[in-house]
């Protein structure tokens, strides 16, 4: 299908690009949408929690005092987890979280993202999203005439600008990530996608 094009300034140039109805007019998976977000945000977790067990808390390997005539209850050890100071039973280990997918679900999720998108109609595809200098409000100004303003946005280029980068990092709402290596949650975790030509033409070869 064919879709419209604009201008930084928000002006429809007369040119449209195609869209490849392979990647962004599927039926949507959510499924496949929740197993993508639930491997990528796993992923994110370092795994380094580590707590000491009886073997390896400071302590007296000695019994701390004898088995009977005290009053007390028997003691074997200092580092016994039923008493102050000692190790931790069952506490956690450093360990990866890592969750596995096929590359087909992954593959379908960021296909369905991006259709869930265009069925939204929350996407806009810009000719050209390169800045000249940085400067923050430049950019704000052209999320302005792109009647932007105010929305949670996911922005893909296929070469990240510097300059782009260096005026929308301190912008809370923008997430500016690379079409050939972004993920399923970038999409998911905005409102609208704005794309640059480019990152479409590079979408419809390869995500088939």
């Amino acid at each position: 299908m064919k879709f419209d094009i604009y201008k930084k300034n928000g002006k429809k140039i007369s040119t449209k690009v195609e869209l490849n109805d392979k990647i962004f007019k599927v039926i949507p998976n959510e499924h496949c949408i929740y197993l993508a977000v639930k491997s990528e945000l796993a992923a994110k977790r370092q795994g380094t929690s580590k707590s000491k067990t009886r073997a390896e808390v400071s302590g007296g390997g000695r019994k701390p005092y004898k088995q009977k005539g005290t009053g007390n209850a028997r003691v074997g050890s200092t580092r016994n987890p039923a008493r102050v100071h000692g190790g931790t039973a069952f506490g956690p280990k450093p360990r990866s979280y890592n969750i596995k997918i096929n590359k087909k679900v992954r593959s379908l999720a960021r296909r369905s993202a991006l259709s869930l998108k265009l069925l939204n109609d929350s996407l806009k595809i810009v000719e050209d999203l390169n800045m000249d200098k940085i400067k923050t409000k430049d950019f704000t100004n052209t999320l302005d005439q792109l009647d932007l303003a105010g929305k949670k946005i996911v922005i893909m280029t296929t070469k990240v600008c510097k300059n782009l980068y260096l005026s929308s990092r301190n912008l809370e709402k923008i997430n500016l990530v690379n079409s050939k290596s972004f993920s399923t949650y970038d999409l998911v975790n905005s409102n609208f996608l704005l794309i640059d030509k480019k990152s479409v033409e590079y979408l419809n070869e390869a995500l088939v």
